[in-house]
């Protein structure tokens, strides 16, 4: 406990930094995730067959190995921030894409119905009307994308990715000397407290954002 507890003094300075690039990261990928996930939702959610091949190709993403993913994107990006984000954005997309599909289908035709019947256009309808009833459904997406993420890019250090990726992987390159289990553990505390903190943080953006009849 001494040798932990001096280490987060010691390293208190590169731990917040760490930090903050691990939860910059995910949350930059999740937001890009999310808006490419919508955009093919809101493309194919009305064609069954469209729906299908959409989810079925960002199942195949999320099935490869973040390793392997990494290391074919390395050749084309070089090492550093830009394969990171790629590969976060690619693994993102399944939980959200599907939650968004899902989403969108469950609006009752008829509520949409009756917002064109009073003038709507189709734009209108899906702004107003069909993505606001989606909503949870999306968030829950975001949810799930969200923690994932925060597990994958620790991995990412093996791209020379940000984040707490490096303090793991530098601990345990180290096993033997007396800071090598604190840095690992450090790391891997730290990044299963974020992600209980940024999940709970949207929890409440749910809550300020879901109109309340939906919530109801």
């Amino acid at each position: 406990m001494d040798n932990l507890w001096n280490f987060l003094v010691d390293h208190r300075r590169q731990l917040i930094t760490d930090s903050y690039l691990h939860v910059s990261a995910v949350v930059q990928s999740v937001v890009i995730a999310t808006v490419v996930a919508v955009l093919v939702a809101i493309a194919v959610y009305r064609s069954p067959l469209g729906a299908a091949a959409a989810t079925a190709t960002a199942s195949i993403i999320l099935t490869v190995p973040s390793f392997a993913l990494l290391g074919l994107l390395i050749p084309f990006m070089g090492l550093g921030v830009r394969p990171t984000i790629t590969a976060l954005v690619l693994y993102a997309l399944l939980p959200i894409l599907r939650n968004s599909i899902v989403g969108l289908s469950s609006v009752d035709p008829a509520v949409s119905d009756a917002a064109r019947g009073v003038g709507m256009n189709r734009l209108r309808v899906l702004t107003r009307i069909e993505l606001p009833l989606a909503w949870p459904a999306i968030l829950a997406g975001m949810r799930i994308s969200t923690q994932m993420l925060m597990g994958i890019l620790a991995i990412a250090a093996y791209a020379k990715g940000p984040g707490l990726g490096n303090l793991i992987f530098a601990g345990l390159s180290r096993l033997g000397s007396p800071n090598a289990v604190p840095q690992a553990l450090t790391g891997t505390v730290l990044i299963v407290v974020l992600a209980l903190a940024l999940d709970a943080i949207l929890v409440l953006i749910g809550r300020f954002t879901t109109p309340g009849r939906v919530r109801d």
